[in-house]
Protein backbone atom coordinates (compact mmCIF):
# COMPACT_ATOMS: atom_id res chain seq x y z
CA UNK A 1 0.00 0.00 0.00
CA UNK A 2 2.83 2.40 0.89
CA UNK A 3 4.52 1.71 -2.44
CA UNK A 4 1.28 2.31 -4.29
CA UNK A 5 0.74 5.60 -2.47
CA UNK A 6 4.32 6.63 -3.30
CA UNK A 7 3.85 5.83 -6.99
CA UNK A 8 0.53 7.68 -6.96
CA UNK A 9 2.16 10.73 -5.34
CA UNK A 10 4.99 10.77 -7.87
CA UNK A 11 2.54 10.46 -10.75
CA UNK A 12 0.46 13.27 -9.31
CA UNK A 13 3.52 15.46 -8.90
CA UNK A 14 4.68 14.80 -12.45
CA UNK A 15 1.19 15.47 -13.77
CA UNK A 16 1.14 18.82 -11.97
CA UNK A 17 4.53 19.72 -13.43
CA UNK A 18 3.37 18.75 -16.92
CA UNK A 19 0.16 20.75 -16.52
CA UNK A 20 2.14 23.78 -15.35
CA UNK A 21 4.51 23.50 -18.31
CA UNK A 22 1.55 23.20 -20.66
CA UNK A 23 -0.08 26.31 -19.20
CA UNK A 24 3.16 28.29 -19.57
CA UNK A 25 3.64 27.13 -23.18
CA UNK A 26 0.04 27.97 -24.14
CA UNK A 27 0.21 31.33 -22.37
CA UNK A 28 3.39 32.36 -24.10
CA UNK A 29 2.05 31.19 -27.46
CA UNK A 30 -1.32 32.94 -27.41
CA UNK A 31 -1.36 35.59 -24.69
CA UNK A 32 1.93 37.43 -24.99
CA UNK A 33 1.36 40.53 -27.07
CA UNK A 34 3.30 41.10 -30.29
CA UNK A 35 5.66 44.05 -30.60
CA UNK A 36 3.87 47.23 -31.65
CA UNK A 37 5.58 50.31 -32.99
CA UNK A 38 4.55 53.72 -34.23
CA UNK A 39 5.88 53.61 -37.81
CA UNK A 40 3.76 55.61 -40.23
CA UNK A 41 3.41 53.78 -43.59
CA UNK A 42 5.13 55.16 -46.67
CA UNK A 43 2.62 55.49 -49.52
CA UNK A 44 2.84 56.62 -53.18
CA UNK A 45 0.43 59.49 -52.51
CA UNK A 46 2.74 60.97 -49.85
CA UNK A 47 4.14 64.38 -50.78
CA UNK A 48 7.69 63.16 -50.10
CA UNK A 49 7.38 59.85 -51.98
CA UNK A 50 10.08 59.41 -54.64
CA UNK A 51 8.67 57.86 -57.80
CA UNK A 52 11.14 55.78 -59.79
CA UNK A 53 10.59 56.54 -63.44
CA UNK A 54 12.14 58.50 -66.29
CA UNK A 55 15.56 59.98 -65.53
CA UNK A 56 15.78 58.41 -62.11
CA UNK A 57 15.36 54.90 -63.52
CA UNK A 58 17.68 55.64 -66.41
CA UNK A 59 20.41 56.82 -64.02
CA UNK A 60 20.36 53.51 -62.20
CA UNK A 61 20.41 51.57 -65.47
CA UNK A 62 23.41 53.63 -66.57
CA UNK A 63 25.16 52.91 -63.27
CA UNK A 64 24.82 49.17 -63.84
CA UNK A 65 26.68 49.45 -67.15
CA UNK A 66 29.98 50.34 -65.48
CA UNK A 67 32.10 47.19 -65.15
CA UNK A 68 33.99 48.14 -61.99
CA UNK A 69 35.06 44.60 -61.16
CA UNK A 70 37.29 43.77 -58.18
CA UNK A 71 39.35 40.61 -58.72
CA UNK A 72 41.83 40.27 -55.87
CA UNK A 73 43.16 42.73 -53.25
CA UNK A 74 44.50 45.81 -55.06
CA UNK A 75 43.56 44.34 -58.45
CA UNK A 76 40.46 45.86 -60.07
CA UNK A 77 39.21 47.58 -63.20
CA UNK A 78 40.38 51.08 -62.33
CA UNK A 79 39.20 52.64 -65.59
CA UNK A 80 35.61 51.53 -64.99
CA UNK A 81 35.71 52.53 -61.33
CA UNK A 82 36.90 55.99 -62.37
CA UNK A 83 34.00 56.22 -64.79
CA UNK A 84 31.61 55.26 -61.99
CA UNK A 85 33.10 57.92 -59.71
CA UNK A 86 32.80 60.60 -62.38
CA UNK A 87 29.27 59.52 -63.26
CA UNK A 88 28.21 59.94 -59.63
CA UNK A 89 29.68 63.44 -59.41
CA UNK A 90 28.03 64.48 -62.67
CA UNK A 91 24.63 62.85 -62.06
CA UNK A 92 23.84 64.37 -58.66
CA UNK A 93 24.42 68.13 -59.05
CA UNK A 94 22.70 69.20 -55.82
CA UNK A 95 24.69 66.73 -53.74
CA UNK A 96 27.92 68.04 -55.25
CA UNK A 97 27.13 71.76 -55.13
CA UNK A 98 25.11 72.29 -51.96
CA UNK A 99 26.78 74.44 -49.28
CA UNK A 100 25.63 71.82 -46.79
CA UNK A 101 27.74 69.10 -48.42
CA UNK A 102 31.46 68.55 -48.66
CA UNK A 103 32.76 65.70 -50.77
CA UNK A 104 36.17 64.30 -51.53
CA UNK A 105 37.74 61.45 -53.45
CA UNK A 106 39.71 58.98 -51.33
CA UNK A 107 42.23 56.45 -52.64
CA UNK A 108 41.56 57.62 -56.23
CA UNK A 109 38.07 56.17 -56.55
CA UNK A 110 36.14 56.03 -53.25
CA UNK A 111 33.88 58.91 -52.23
CA UNK A 112 33.34 60.52 -48.82
CA UNK A 113 30.56 63.03 -48.13
CA UNK A 114 29.97 65.23 -45.10
CA UNK A 115 26.42 66.58 -44.81
CA UNK A 116 26.42 69.28 -42.14
CA UNK A 117 23.52 69.53 -39.72
CA UNK A 118 22.50 72.58 -37.74
CA UNK A 119 22.78 71.01 -34.27
CA UNK A 120 26.38 70.25 -33.33
CA UNK A 121 25.21 68.51 -30.15
CA UNK A 122 23.65 65.65 -32.12
CA UNK A 123 26.08 62.82 -32.85
CA UNK A 124 26.36 62.18 -36.61
CA UNK A 125 25.69 58.86 -38.31
CA UNK A 126 27.23 57.09 -41.29
CA UNK A 127 25.65 55.40 -44.32
CA UNK A 128 27.93 53.07 -46.29
CA UNK A 129 28.01 51.21 -49.58
CA UNK A 130 30.33 50.17 -52.38
CA UNK A 131 30.19 50.41 -56.17
CA UNK A 132 32.65 47.70 -57.18
CA UNK A 133 31.23 44.33 -58.22
CA UNK A 134 32.34 40.71 -58.47
CA UNK A 135 33.29 39.18 -61.84
CA UNK A 136 30.64 37.69 -64.09
CA UNK A 137 30.85 33.99 -64.91
CA UNK A 138 28.60 31.90 -67.14
CA UNK A 139 27.56 34.88 -69.25
CA UNK A 140 25.76 32.53 -71.62
CA UNK A 141 23.28 31.64 -68.85
CA UNK A 142 22.19 35.24 -68.28
CA UNK A 143 18.80 36.26 -69.64
CA UNK A 144 20.12 39.79 -70.21
CA UNK A 145 23.53 41.42 -70.59
CA UNK A 146 25.06 41.41 -67.07
CA UNK A 147 26.31 44.94 -67.67
CA UNK A 148 23.40 46.15 -69.75
CA UNK A 149 21.07 47.49 -67.07
CA UNK A 150 18.17 46.25 -69.19
CA UNK A 151 14.60 46.16 -67.88
CA UNK A 152 12.68 42.96 -68.56
CA UNK A 153 9.25 42.11 -67.13
CA UNK A 154 9.61 44.77 -64.47
CA UNK A 155 13.13 43.77 -63.38
CA UNK A 156 16.43 45.60 -63.87
CA UNK A 157 19.10 43.04 -64.73
CA UNK A 158 22.80 43.41 -64.09
CA UNK A 159 25.76 42.86 -61.82
CA UNK A 160 25.45 45.20 -58.87
CA UNK A 161 21.66 45.45 -58.76
CA UNK A 162 21.71 43.44 -55.51
CA UNK A 163 25.31 43.92 -54.46
CA UNK A 164 25.66 46.85 -53.97
CA UNK A 165 24.83 49.66 -56.39
CA UNK A 166 21.21 49.73 -55.24
CA UNK A 167 22.48 50.97 -51.87
CA UNK A 168 24.94 53.57 -53.21
CA UNK A 169 22.54 55.05 -55.75
CA UNK A 170 19.52 54.69 -53.46
CA UNK A 171 21.28 56.86 -50.89
CA UNK A 172 22.37 59.39 -53.51
CA UNK A 173 18.88 59.67 -55.01
CA UNK A 174 17.34 60.27 -51.60
CA UNK A 175 19.89 62.92 -50.60
CA UNK A 176 19.56 64.66 -53.99
CA UNK A 177 15.78 64.73 -53.55
CA UNK A 178 15.98 66.05 -50.00
CA UNK A 179 18.40 68.83 -50.89
CA UNK A 180 16.33 69.87 -53.91
CA UNK A 181 13.32 70.17 -51.65
CA UNK A 182 15.02 72.36 -49.09
CA UNK A 183 15.87 69.78 -46.45
CA UNK A 184 18.24 71.17 -43.86
CA UNK A 185 19.27 68.43 -41.44
CA UNK A 186 19.68 69.02 -37.73
CA UNK A 187 21.95 65.97 -37.35
CA UNK A 188 25.10 65.80 -39.47
CA UNK A 189 25.80 62.60 -41.35
CA UNK A 190 28.42 61.02 -43.57
CA UNK A 191 28.25 58.93 -46.72
CA UNK A 192 31.13 56.57 -47.51
CA UNK A 193 31.21 54.67 -50.80
CA UNK A 194 34.09 52.25 -51.29
CA UNK A 195 35.59 50.89 -54.50
CA UNK A 196 37.09 47.54 -53.40
CA UNK A 197 34.75 45.98 -50.83
CA UNK A 198 34.57 42.72 -52.76
CA UNK A 199 38.25 42.12 -51.97
CA UNK A 200 38.33 43.40 -48.40
CA UNK A 201 38.12 47.19 -48.67
CA UNK A 202 41.86 47.48 -48.07
CA UNK A 203 42.07 50.73 -50.04
CA UNK A 204 38.51 52.07 -50.13
CA UNK A 205 36.90 51.52 -46.73
CA UNK A 206 40.24 51.55 -44.94
CA UNK A 207 41.09 54.89 -46.56
CA UNK A 208 37.64 56.34 -45.90
CA UNK A 209 37.83 55.39 -42.22
CA UNK A 210 41.29 56.93 -41.94
CA UNK A 211 40.04 60.11 -43.59
CA UNK A 212 37.21 60.36 -41.04
CA UNK A 213 39.79 60.12 -38.26
CA UNK A 214 41.84 62.86 -39.91
CA UNK A 215 38.72 65.05 -39.99
CA UNK A 216 38.41 64.64 -36.24
CA UNK A 217 35.46 62.24 -36.21
CA UNK A 218 35.61 60.24 -32.98
CA UNK A 219 32.10 58.91 -32.49
CA UNK A 220 29.15 58.03 -34.70
CA UNK A 221 25.59 57.52 -33.44
CA UNK A 222 25.26 54.49 -35.70
CA UNK A 223 26.67 52.99 -38.87
CA UNK A 224 24.59 51.29 -41.58
CA UNK A 225 26.16 49.20 -44.32
CA UNK A 226 24.88 46.59 -46.75
CA UNK A 227 23.86 43.26 -45.28
CA UNK A 228 20.70 41.28 -44.59
CA UNK A 229 17.59 41.77 -46.73
CA UNK A 230 13.80 41.48 -46.72
CA UNK A 231 12.84 37.82 -47.13
CA UNK A 232 9.42 36.74 -48.39
CA UNK A 233 8.43 33.07 -48.43
CA UNK A 234 11.88 31.96 -47.30
CA UNK A 235 11.48 31.59 -43.51
CA UNK A 236 9.49 28.39 -42.71
CA UNK A 237 6.22 29.02 -40.88
CA UNK A 238 6.15 32.73 -41.69
CA UNK A 239 3.70 34.04 -44.28
CA UNK A 240 4.81 37.66 -43.86
CA UNK A 241 8.05 39.19 -45.15
CA UNK A 242 10.79 39.64 -42.58
CA UNK A 243 13.39 42.40 -42.71
CA UNK A 244 16.54 41.13 -41.04
CA UNK A 245 18.97 43.70 -39.65
CA UNK A 246 22.44 42.32 -39.16
CA UNK A 247 23.59 43.26 -35.66
CA UNK A 248 26.70 41.15 -35.87
CA UNK A 249 28.93 39.60 -38.47
CA UNK A 250 30.75 36.30 -38.56
CA UNK A 251 34.51 36.13 -38.37
CA UNK A 252 36.70 34.11 -40.70
CA UNK A 253 39.61 31.70 -40.38
CA UNK A 254 41.40 30.22 -43.39
CA UNK A 255 43.79 27.41 -42.51
CA UNK A 256 46.32 25.38 -44.46
CA UNK A 257 46.86 21.85 -43.19
CA UNK A 258 49.95 20.15 -44.60
CA UNK A 259 51.78 16.87 -44.12
CA UNK A 260 55.06 15.38 -45.33
CA UNK A 261 55.37 11.64 -45.82
CA UNK A 262 57.62 9.06 -47.42
CA UNK A 263 57.19 9.12 -51.19
CA UNK A 264 58.22 6.51 -53.67
CA UNK A 265 56.88 4.20 -56.32
CA UNK A 266 53.25 3.22 -56.17
CA UNK A 267 54.21 -0.48 -56.32
CA UNK A 268 55.57 -0.33 -52.74
CA UNK A 269 53.20 1.89 -50.70
CA UNK A 270 53.46 2.56 -46.98
CA UNK A 271 50.57 1.58 -44.72
CA UNK A 272 49.19 5.15 -44.92
CA UNK A 273 49.91 7.77 -47.54
CA UNK A 274 49.97 11.54 -47.19
CA UNK A 275 46.73 11.67 -49.12
CA UNK A 276 45.15 9.05 -46.88
CA UNK A 277 46.21 10.85 -43.70
CA UNK A 278 44.87 14.14 -44.99
CA UNK A 279 41.65 12.51 -46.19
CA UNK A 280 41.12 11.12 -42.68
CA UNK A 281 41.62 14.62 -41.23
CA UNK A 282 39.14 16.10 -43.71
CA UNK A 283 36.60 13.41 -42.91
CA UNK A 284 36.89 14.19 -39.19
CA UNK A 285 36.37 17.90 -39.79
CA UNK A 286 33.35 17.42 -42.04
CA UNK A 287 31.65 14.77 -39.92
CA UNK A 288 32.20 16.50 -36.58
CA UNK A 289 31.10 20.12 -37.06
CA UNK A 290 31.93 22.88 -34.63
CA UNK A 291 29.41 22.97 -31.73
CA UNK A 292 26.06 24.70 -32.06
CA UNK A 293 25.90 28.09 -30.39
CA UNK A 294 22.21 28.69 -30.89
CA UNK A 295 20.95 30.94 -28.14
CA UNK A 296 24.20 32.78 -27.54
CA UNK A 297 24.00 35.21 -30.48
CA UNK A 298 21.41 37.32 -32.32
CA UNK A 299 19.94 34.25 -34.04
CA UNK A 300 17.80 33.45 -30.99
CA UNK A 301 16.49 37.00 -30.93
CA UNK A 302 15.58 36.63 -34.61
CA UNK A 303 13.01 33.97 -33.79
CA UNK A 304 11.81 35.74 -30.65
CA UNK A 305 10.99 38.81 -32.74
CA UNK A 306 9.03 36.92 -35.40
CA UNK A 307 7.40 34.22 -33.26
CA UNK A 308 4.04 36.00 -32.93
CA UNK A 309 3.64 36.10 -36.73
CA UNK A 310 4.40 32.42 -37.37
CA UNK A 311 1.97 29.59 -38.11
CA UNK A 312 0.85 27.61 -35.06
CA UNK A 313 3.34 24.71 -34.84
CA UNK A 314 6.24 27.09 -35.37
CA UNK A 315 4.70 29.74 -33.12
CA UNK A 316 4.41 27.32 -30.21
CA UNK A 317 8.06 26.35 -30.51
CA UNK A 318 9.52 29.80 -31.20
CA UNK A 319 7.49 31.44 -28.43
CA UNK A 320 8.98 28.96 -25.97
CA UNK A 321 12.66 28.77 -26.78
CA UNK A 322 13.33 28.50 -23.05
CA UNK A 323 12.01 24.95 -23.45
CA UNK A 324 12.65 24.06 -27.10
CA UNK A 325 16.12 25.49 -27.76
CA UNK A 326 17.81 22.05 -28.16
CA UNK A 327 15.11 20.90 -30.59
CA UNK A 328 15.30 24.12 -32.61
CA UNK A 329 19.08 23.90 -32.74
CA UNK A 330 18.85 20.36 -34.11
CA UNK A 331 16.23 21.40 -36.67
CA UNK A 332 18.28 24.35 -37.89
CA UNK A 333 21.40 22.22 -38.22
CA UNK A 334 19.76 20.03 -40.88
CA UNK A 335 19.91 22.61 -43.71
CA UNK A 336 23.06 24.44 -44.84
CA UNK A 337 21.25 27.79 -45.01
CA UNK A 338 20.11 27.64 -41.38
CA UNK A 339 23.04 25.62 -40.05
CA UNK A 340 25.26 28.56 -40.98
CA UNK A 341 23.57 30.85 -38.46
CA UNK A 342 23.94 28.63 -35.39
CA UNK A 343 27.59 27.56 -35.52
CA UNK A 344 31.03 28.13 -36.92
CA UNK A 345 30.95 26.48 -40.33
CA UNK A 346 33.70 24.35 -41.86
CA UNK A 347 34.33 24.26 -45.61
CA UNK A 348 37.19 22.36 -47.25
CA UNK A 349 37.90 24.47 -50.30
CA UNK A 350 41.21 23.18 -51.70
CA UNK A 351 43.04 19.82 -51.71
CA UNK A 352 46.43 19.51 -53.38
CA UNK A 353 48.58 16.38 -53.61
CA UNK A 354 50.24 14.13 -56.15
CA UNK A 355 51.97 14.74 -59.48
CA UNK A 356 51.85 11.42 -61.30
CA UNK A 357 49.73 8.30 -61.41
CA UNK A 358 52.47 5.90 -60.28
CA UNK A 359 54.24 8.13 -57.75
CA UNK A 360 53.26 8.21 -54.09
CA UNK A 361 52.80 11.82 -53.10
CA UNK A 362 55.41 12.92 -50.52
CA UNK A 363 53.30 15.92 -49.57
CA UNK A 364 49.64 16.89 -49.26
CA UNK A 365 47.87 20.06 -48.24
CA UNK A 366 44.31 21.13 -47.62
CA UNK A 367 42.81 24.60 -47.25
CA UNK A 368 39.89 24.96 -44.84
CA UNK A 369 37.71 28.05 -44.47
CA UNK A 370 35.73 28.65 -41.28
CA UNK A 371 33.09 31.33 -40.83
CA UNK A 372 33.17 31.95 -37.09
CA UNK A 373 30.03 32.38 -35.00
CA UNK A 374 29.85 35.72 -33.12
CA UNK A 375 30.06 33.87 -29.80
CA UNK A 376 33.28 32.07 -30.69
CA UNK A 377 36.83 33.15 -31.52
CA UNK A 378 39.63 32.36 -33.96
CA UNK A 379 41.59 30.57 -31.25
CA UNK A 380 38.65 28.44 -30.12
CA UNK A 381 38.02 27.40 -33.71
CA UNK A 382 41.65 26.43 -34.27
CA UNK A 383 41.84 24.55 -30.97
CA UNK A 384 38.74 22.53 -31.83
CA UNK A 385 40.21 21.49 -35.20
CA UNK A 386 43.55 20.46 -33.73
CA UNK A 387 42.02 18.44 -30.90
CA UNK A 388 39.62 16.74 -33.29
CA UNK A 389 42.22 15.75 -35.90
CA UNK A 390 44.83 14.92 -33.25
CA UNK A 391 47.63 14.08 -35.71
CA UNK A 392 51.08 15.44 -34.74
CA UNK A 393 52.32 14.94 -38.32
CA UNK A 394 50.01 17.66 -39.63
CA UNK A 395 51.23 21.24 -39.65
CA UNK A 396 48.69 24.03 -39.19
CA UNK A 397 49.25 27.44 -40.77
CA UNK A 398 46.87 30.40 -40.61
CA UNK A 399 46.48 31.99 -44.04
CA UNK A 400 44.02 34.68 -42.95
CA UNK A 401 41.98 35.34 -39.83
CA UNK A 402 39.80 37.94 -38.24
CA UNK A 403 37.51 37.74 -35.27
CA UNK A 404 33.70 37.97 -35.42
CA UNK A 405 32.54 41.55 -35.16
CA UNK A 406 30.99 42.77 -31.89
CA UNK A 407 27.26 42.37 -31.34
CA UNK A 408 25.43 45.68 -31.67
CA UNK A 409 22.40 46.36 -29.46
CA UNK A 410 18.85 45.99 -30.76
CA UNK A 411 16.67 46.95 -27.81
CA UNK A 412 13.69 49.31 -27.80
CA UNK A 413 15.85 52.24 -26.70
CA UNK A 414 18.72 51.74 -29.15
CA UNK A 415 18.50 54.70 -31.53
CA UNK A 416 20.31 53.23 -34.53
CA UNK A 417 18.51 49.89 -34.62
CA UNK A 418 15.10 51.40 -33.97
CA UNK A 419 15.59 54.08 -36.64
CA UNK A 420 16.44 51.42 -39.22
CA UNK A 421 13.58 49.25 -37.99
CA UNK A 422 11.05 52.07 -38.23
CA UNK A 423 12.20 53.03 -41.74
CA UNK A 424 11.83 49.44 -42.96
CA UNK A 425 8.38 49.16 -41.40
CA UNK A 426 7.31 52.37 -43.12
CA UNK A 427 8.35 51.18 -46.58
CA UNK A 428 7.01 47.62 -46.33
CA UNK A 429 4.01 48.30 -44.09
CA UNK A 430 1.71 47.30 -46.97
CA UNK A 431 3.06 43.74 -46.76
CA UNK A 432 2.92 43.51 -42.97
CA UNK A 433 6.69 43.24 -42.65
CA UNK A 434 8.24 41.93 -39.44
CA UNK A 435 11.65 43.30 -38.45
CA UNK A 436 14.21 41.29 -36.48
CA UNK A 437 17.92 41.33 -35.62
CA UNK A 438 20.13 38.66 -37.14
CA UNK A 439 23.70 37.53 -37.72
CA UNK A 440 25.21 38.28 -41.12
CA UNK A 441 27.08 35.18 -42.29
CA UNK A 442 28.96 37.10 -45.00
CA UNK A 443 31.42 39.93 -44.46
CA UNK A 444 31.28 43.68 -45.09
CA UNK A 445 33.42 46.82 -44.91
CA UNK A 446 32.08 47.56 -41.40
CA UNK A 447 35.20 45.99 -39.90
CA UNK A 448 37.06 49.18 -40.85
CA UNK A 449 34.71 51.37 -38.76
CA UNK A 450 34.59 49.49 -35.45
CA UNK A 451 36.32 52.27 -33.52
CA UNK A 452 33.65 54.82 -34.42
CA UNK A 453 30.55 53.22 -32.90
CA UNK A 454 29.15 50.32 -30.91
CA UNK A 455 26.01 50.56 -33.03
CA UNK A 456 26.91 49.03 -36.39
CA UNK A 457 24.18 47.44 -38.51
CA UNK A 458 23.99 45.66 -41.84
CA UNK A 459 20.83 45.88 -43.93
CA UNK A 460 20.12 46.20 -47.65
CA UNK A 461 16.62 47.28 -48.75
CA UNK A 462 16.45 44.38 -51.20
CA UNK A 463 13.25 42.29 -51.38
CA UNK A 464 13.93 38.61 -51.95
CA UNK A 465 11.73 35.66 -52.85
CA UNK A 466 12.89 32.00 -52.63
CA UNK A 467 14.51 32.02 -56.08
CA UNK A 468 16.47 35.24 -55.48
CA UNK A 469 19.33 34.35 -53.06
CA UNK A 470 21.28 32.40 -55.73
CA UNK A 471 21.31 35.56 -57.87
CA UNK A 472 23.57 37.21 -55.27
CA UNK A 473 27.02 37.04 -56.93
CA UNK A 474 25.37 34.61 -59.36
CA UNK A 475 23.57 34.39 -62.67
CA UNK A 476 20.73 36.79 -63.50
CA UNK A 477 21.30 39.20 -60.65
CA UNK A 478 18.37 41.60 -60.73
CA UNK A 479 16.12 43.93 -58.77
CA UNK A 480 12.54 44.82 -59.56
CA UNK A 481 11.74 48.41 -60.50
CA UNK A 482 9.31 48.41 -57.58
CA UNK A 483 12.01 47.25 -55.18
CA UNK A 484 14.45 49.88 -56.50
CA UNK A 485 11.76 52.47 -55.72
CA UNK A 486 11.41 50.99 -52.25
CA UNK A 487 15.17 51.19 -51.73
CA UNK A 488 15.25 54.88 -52.61
CA UNK A 489 12.34 55.64 -50.29
CA UNK A 490 13.85 53.54 -47.50
CA UNK A 491 16.93 55.78 -47.43
CA UNK A 492 14.74 58.88 -47.66
CA UNK A 493 12.84 57.85 -44.54
CA UNK A 494 15.97 56.64 -42.79
CA UNK A 495 17.69 60.02 -43.17
CA UNK A 496 14.57 61.90 -42.02
CA UNK A 497 13.99 59.54 -39.08
CA UNK A 498 17.64 59.74 -38.02
CA UNK A 499 17.36 63.53 -37.98
CA UNK A 500 15.28 63.34 -34.81
CA UNK A 501 17.07 64.15 -31.56
CA UNK A 502 15.66 61.04 -29.92
CA UNK A 503 13.55 58.01 -30.72
CA UNK A 504 9.91 58.34 -31.62
CA UNK A 505 7.78 56.98 -28.73
CA UNK A 506 6.99 53.28 -29.03
CA UNK A 507 3.71 51.64 -28.16
CA UNK A 508 4.12 49.43 -25.11
CA UNK A 509 4.46 45.72 -25.78
CA UNK A 510 5.16 44.81 -22.18
CA UNK A 511 7.74 42.07 -22.49
CA UNK A 512 10.40 40.23 -24.39
CA UNK A 513 9.52 36.78 -25.65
Amino acid sequence: MAARRFVSSVCGFLSSIFALLLIIVITRTFVLAPRKHSAEPCQPQDTDFIKVEGELLERFQAAIRFQGVSYTPHVYNGEELAKTRDFIIKSYPKVHSSPLVEYEVVANYSLLYTVRGSDALLTPFLLMGHFDVVPVENREKWEEDPFGGNVKNGFIYGRGTIDNKQTVFGILESVEYLLKNGFQPKRSFYLAFGHDEETGGLEGAAGLAERLREKGVEKLEFVLDEGMTVLDGIVPGLDKPVALIGSSEKGSLTLKMSINCTGGHSSMPEKESCIGAMARAVSLLENNPQPSMFGTGPEKATFEHIAHKMALPFRVVMSNLWLFTPAVSWMLSRKPTTNAIIRTTTAVTMFNAGVKVNVIAPYAEVVVNHRIHPSSTVQETLNYDKQLVNDPRIQWDIIAAYEPLPKSPYGDTDFGYQTIRMSAEQVWAYAGVVVAPATLIANTDTRHYLNFSENIYRFSPTYMYPDDPPRFHGVNERISVKNWEQAVNFYLHLIKNADEAKLQPLHSHGHEL
